[in-house]
């Protein structure tokens, strides 16, 4: 992952952001949108590409293309910073492979211990009933 040829290729829109600011929203677009398009990326191996694909592709359009917005902040600036943080995140999070479980075998003494305690409660139940008179 090449982090100078991956923010190369972003693009950004800036849009007319919704929330606190009073008359200022109506007139400066401070929400930033990040556009990424993973298919066409220079910066990602095959490998890398194939593995976002199954990790973030929920967040990926039909076209695999991830788009990310940030209006967090009231500065354009600043949400672009915030937005690109957040998609290196994203990008370092999705390409981590994750390890594969192996299942332990549950020990001899511990099931040993547990059918001793099931017939010891057994007996005490049993123990309660009235004795059968033949």
């Amino acid at each position: 992952m090449n982090k100078d040829i991956l923010q190369s290729e972003l693009q950004f829109k800036a849009v007319r952001s919704s929330g606190a600011g009073g008359q200022n929203v109506n007139k400066v677009a401070s929400k930033v949108e990040l556009i990424f398009d993973l298919e066409n990326s220079m910066g990602l191996t095959d490998e890398e590409k194939l593995l976002l694909n199954k990790t973030i592709a929920n967040r990926l359009t039909k076209e695999n293309v991830l788009l990310l917005q940030c209006e967090e902040s009231r500065s354009q600036h600043k949400n672009k910073e915030l937005v690109i943080q957040r998609f290196f995140e994203l990008l370092k999070d999705g390409l981590i492979i994750p390890k594969k479980r192996v299942p332990t075998k549950t020990p001899k003494a511990v099931v040993k211990k547990r059918l001793k305690l099931k017939r010891k409660v057994s007996d005490k139940k049993s123990n309660r009933k009235p004795p059968e008179i033949e």
